[in-house]
């Protein structure tokens, strides 16, 4: 990101809590694209958010979510629309937003696609849960059924409650019209200023200030066969999504948080220790510690990831040299020589004709 957030960042809640984790792109791209779509001019939700186009050019690509959070408070603000997270939600097309939502509805049923939910879910969105919870589950309580959303702290970000909610609702009225699914919703935060819009979008009882954040849903909800249901497409969704998985557990090293940071800027040559630092909301003498305590410097995690891409930009046999060693970040190509021959005993040129 290029600016750093600092105390007035919209990705610290007022109760003075930075959000933790990350998002993928496309569920920022798609904040993103409402809100400009609703008015909000492309550069000031850049410049208050910190994420930038090129952040969103691979939909795969990780956004912290602190910088999320930022690009809600900015959308809400450039448009004027305090109930602008509960509109997303009900506009949204959960496949048109994640490799999530193309499992899920590429499941049999409704029942099932939700178990597809909790099981990649955080390739979307990356939120704090209980130990050893899912993040929507199934209670019955009072002879009723309530779809809950187990993630700890709500009302740090009651935004993600309002489009979350909203996108379950709508998009099940927008698809399946005549399937019962919401009774009644309950939320833990209070009820804002907008409050009126919650029963006018998702027609349903809301109470405020609930002990939950749930969905009281008709039974039969779980039942709804999916249009289309595809046992390849799911296979190759499937595959995919548990790579991503894993690039995900991978990228919680602090290394690994660098490297995702410097990726898709790694061509503009590498920024230093402090800019990085800032990208990920910490100081320099904290990333410097942190490495530290992993057993690397910031340097090795630049030059090893160098070496990483040019390997990956030259195997693959469709850029030049001199076009690897820009896309690594040297301006000069003797100088990506030197570098390639230090990591491999071998010129670049060498490697390209083999």
């Amino acid at each position: 990101m290029t600016a750093a957030l600092g105390k007035h960042d919209p990705g610290i809640q007022p109760g003075g809590k930075a959000i933790a984790g990350t998002v993928s792109a496309g569920f920022a791209d798609h904040l993103m694209r409402f809100a400009i779509a609703q008015g909000a001019d492309p550069g000031a939700l850049a410049d208050r958010s910190g994420i930038r186009p090129e952040d969103l050019e691979n939909r795969d690509h990780r956004i912290p979510a602190r910088a999320y959070v930022a690009l809600m408070g900015a959308a809400k603000a450039l448009c004027g629309a305090p109930d602008l997270a509960l509109r997303l939600g009900a506009a949204s097309d959960f496949r048109e937003i994640s490799v999530v939502g193309l499992i899920c509805y590429a499941a049999p049923t409704m029942g099932e696609a939700l178990k597809e939910l909790n099981r990649y879910g955080r390739l979307a969105m990356e939120v704090d849960l209980p130990a050893g919870a899912q993040r929507f589950a199934m209670v019955q309580r009072d002879g009723q059924l309530w779809l809950t959303d187990t993630r700890t702290d709500p009302n740090d970000f009651p935004e993600l409650t309002e489009s979350t909610w909203s996108r379950f609702i709508c998009e099940t009225a927008r698809h399946f019209p005549d399937a019962p699914f919401a009774r009644a919703v309950h939320v833990t935060h209070a009820r804002p200023d907008h409050g009126a819009a919650y029963e006018a979008l998702w027609k349903v009882p809301v109470s405020f200030g609930a002990a939950w954040n749930a969905i009281q849903i008709d039974p039969s909800w779980l039942h709804i066969p999916l249009h289309n249901p595809s046992g390849y497409a799911f296979g190759v969704l499937s595959d995919h999504a548990d790579r991503l998985l894993a690039q995900l557990e991978a990228s919680r090293t602090v290394r690994g948080r660098v490297e995702s940071a410097l990726l898709p800027i790694l061509h503009k040559g590498a920024p230093g220790m402090e800019e990085t630092a800032a990208r990920l909301g910490v100081s320099r003498p904290t990333l410097y510690r942190q490495l530290r305590q992993e057993g690397v410097t910031y340097e090795a995690v630049i030059d090893a990831l160098r070496h990483t891409m040019a390997l990956h930009y030259l195997n693959g046999r469709k850029v030049s040299v001199n076009e690897t060693a820009y896309l690594v970040g040297f301006s000069d190509p003797s100088a990506f020589s030197r570098a390639f021959k230090r990591w491999t005993g071998s010129s670049p040129r060498r490697l390209k004709a083999g």
